[in-house]
């Protein structure tokens, strides 16, 4: 085996741009991922390493000698830390010439010819799902041989054949062994989950046709294939033994509850288990099962409701409806599941009024937290091909982040500029939060809880201080596209 590093890069300062991370910007509070996909990876390696820079504070000048140490070095990338991350390969490579660098992650993975172009320290790019290939590669497998990469060839990029999905997800080792190995999990922190939290996934794909979203058109894919109970089973028992100090275990699927019966199995072996419990689901959720789940251990539900017009959730194949989102939400709040919304702005059909009737939405269902996003048309997804062409797109397809790591408004519509849907982020968070009834609300749990109170008041100043960076770093005006004066760069 090759003496191998699997690396999430320093970057911006509170930026979770890399390996686990879906929202791929500064958020307004400080919060980060574990790096599950890229733990995956490292547990095929024996002897390996995985350093996550962000969340551990780790300088450029921290990581790059330990290249000194190794033979391979495996770096997670995305589309918004790409630029930075090529330039940490090329320090890399300085620290230690005859490194070999691979990559890894869905922006890779989507344009493998261009990122080798875009990083010329590095000398593979994975095209798809990637623990195999970098087991493969550690054990010294030649390039040309291992099936899924694009690799360097006597100055010529080359790409092999395609590697079919992993089927057998049970026959992969458990992340929480590296977890244990080389991450401190109390310096994992988001704003609505307990902490200290672990975060993993149990299967992969999403059955949902999303048009913005990243994983399942590039990595995942739609079938959601998962893994079996006992084998999860296994695992959760394994954390708990690893991590008595948990408070609260997060399951990363796109959509766990996709398959309401084994969601419900796993549900009652958590419960066996002890634990408390959350995921991602969609507000679609029968009642029934929601009893059967909160029974059994689920503290918090993280729902994708994204608008409040259901001509906008029909334009990006969303495969929800606002009444039904409506009846969820009441049920959650009767039966006591917290609720993360998380909401995005500026998708096809978006304007002024669809912007506030989202708000108002929010409102409506009354989620304990949300989180706001721009729409971000990721190379690989549906909305990136729609964006181009229709001329929507006001940026380079790099610049899903400005230089302090804050997410820009992509897109410019005829009905809606760059400017407004940037503007609107603010306006949404200030409308929904400074609510005498919500106010209310948050100030009643850190008084009932010490702890709560301590970190909402942490939480707080973050986020105050996130808004005045919003403002501060707001662009300039710009016109609509196609309007009689269109935006400068609109449609690059």
């Amino acid at each position: 085996m090759k003496k191998t590093l699997f690396l999430n890069p320093p970057g911006y300062e509170g930026f979770d741009g890399g390996a686990g991370a879906r929202y791929q910007a500064r958020r307004e509070v400080r919060s980060f991922w574990f790096p599950t996909w890229l733990a995956q990876a490292a547990a095929m390696v024996p002897g390996s390493r995985l350093v996550d820079a962000p969340p551990d504070g780790l300088t450029v000048e921290q990581v790059a000698p330990m290249a000194r140490d190794y033979e391979l070095a495996i770096l997670h990338t995305s589309t918004p830390s790409f630029p930075n991350d090529a330039r940490f390969a090329a320090r890399l490579k300085e620290e230690n010439p005859k490194l070999q660098i691979g990559m890894v992650g869905a922006h890779v993975g989507v344009l493998p010819l261009q990122s080798m172009n875009g990083a010329p320290a590095v000398d593979w790019v994975s095209t798809g799902e990637f623990e195999t290939v970098c087991g493969e590669i550690a054990a010294g497998k030649p390039l040309s041989q291992v099936a899924g990469i694009a690799y360097r060839d006597n100055g010529q990029v080359r790409v092999t054949v395609a590697r079919p999905p992993i089927e057998d997800l049970d026959s992969l080792p458990f992340v929480v062994d590296v977890y244990k190995r080389d991450l401190t999990i109390e310096h994992y922190f988001n704003g609505y989950l307990k902490h200290p939290y672990v975060s993993l996934y149990v299967g992969r794909g999403c059955r949902s046709k999303c048009t913005f979203c990243l994983w399942p058109q590039t990595i995942g894919g739609h079938r959601y294939r998962v893994r079996s109970a006992d084998s999860v089973e296994a695992e959760m028992s394994l954390a708990k033994k690893y991590f008595p100090q948990v408070k609260e275990f997060f399951f990363d699927d796109d959509t766990l509850t996709d398959d309401l019966p084994r969601t419900e199995e796993i549900a009652r072996r958590m419960s066996k288990l002890g634990l408390t419990w959350s995921c991602n689901a969609k507000p679609n959720v029968p009642r029934r099962t929601l009893e059967i789940l909160k029974d059994n251990g689920l503290r918090l539900l993280l729902v994708g409701y994204e608008s409040g017009n259901q001509q906008v959730l029909n334009n990006i194949k969303k495969g929800t409806r606002l009444d039904i989102a409506r009846q969820f939400a009441k049920d959650t709040r009767e039966l006591g599941i917290k609720v993360h919304g998380t909401f995005i702005l500026g998708m096809p059909g978006e304007t002024p009024e669809t912007i506030q009737q989202t708000i108002k939405y929010a409102c409506e269902v009354e989620p304990e937290t949300i989180q706001i996003s721009l729409a971000a048309p990721y190379p690989g997804t549906e909305l990136y091909r729609q964006a181009q062409d229709n001329g929507w797109l006001q940026i380079q397809t790099g610049d899903l982040v400005d230089t302090h790591g804050i997410q820009v408004a992509a897109l410019n519509y005829p009905t809606l500029s760059s400017t407004q849907l940037f503007h609107s982020v603010e306006q949404f968070y200030r409308q929904f939060y400074f609510r005498p009834r919500k106010m209310f609300s948050l100030f009643g749990g850190m008084v009932r809880d010490p702890e709560v109170m301590r970190r909402r008041l942490r939480e707080g100043v973050e986020f105050f201080r996130f808004l005045y960076e919003h403002k501060r770093t707001a662009p300039a005006p710009t016109q609509p596209a196609g309007s009689s004066q269109p935006a400068a760069g609109a449609g690059d």
